[in-house]
């Protein structure tokens, strides 16, 4: 039935390649072989965060226009596999071992009753869960919560950001990540804000470490 059901969705709603308008898929393989996955770890610590892993930079046009597609509306939910797959790509040229792996926990940064109403899935959750299966983690995407509405971030300043999403997570099992080396996902980082903010938490609640990973980190302003 599923089958048949993406055959007719297939035929009714064409998929057109987002970088070259190729008909048959959302990124087709040659636009995708154009995508700078860097091939290099650069070590991002701050005050709560212990890494931060980015598979692309944010100034790529097209990397831009798919994220955004991602987000935004019209929605495209199928556009978490080619994200996800830069995500893995990075980390197997960058050839983490198996020890990096070995134990965590995968969170997805939470979003809102309402946001997730909107847009009819968390977009973090769905890049999250590629990532867990891929690399066979334990993934957890119901004891970090958003217990509080906020602002969308891309419109305010770096100091409006932070007070935007303050107090605004809550872990309702501590127990669960007690210890725990934690791998926090999102699809961009810009000014850290959101991310800080929950890693902030995790590690208030007991977490062993936190470590970010999204699919690009992009320069202040740029995610507008």
């Amino acid at each position: 039935m599923e089958k048949v059901k993406k055959f007719f969705l297939d035929l009714l709603f064409p998929k057109f390649c987002l970088g070259c308008q190729k008909e048959g898929t959302f990124l087709c393989p040659d636009c995708e072989a154009t995508l700078e996955i860097l091939t290099e770890h650069y070590p991002f610590k701050t005050k709560y965060l212990d890494d931060l892993y980015f598979s692309c930079l944010y100034d790529n046009s097209l990397i831009k226009k798919l994220i955004q597609k991602f987000k935004y509306p019209p929605f495209i939910k199928e556009l978490a596999s080619p994200l996800t797959n830069l995500i893995i790509h990075h980390f197997q040229l960058i050839e983490k071992s198996k020890d990096f792996f070995s134990g965590a926990l995968v969170l997805p940064i939470p979003i809102s009753k309402k946001r997730l109403r909107w847009r009819g899935y968390n977009q973090a959750f769905e890049i999250a869960k590629g990532f867990a299966h891929f690399f066979n983690l334990e993934i957890d995407g119901k004891n970090l919560v958003k217990i509080k509405e906020t602002k969308t971030q891309v419109e305010l300043s770096e100091k409006e950001r932070k007070e935007n999403v303050k107090n605004c997570f809550s872990i309702l099992n501590k127990n669960l990540i007690f210890e725990r080396k934690i791998f926090l996902i999102d699809d961009i980082y810009t000014t850290g804000s959101t991310m800080e903010e929950a890693a902030s938490l995790l590690k208030r609640e007991g977490a062993k470490e936190v470590i970010g990973i999204v699919i690009a980190k992009a320069k202040f302003g740029q995610d507008r």
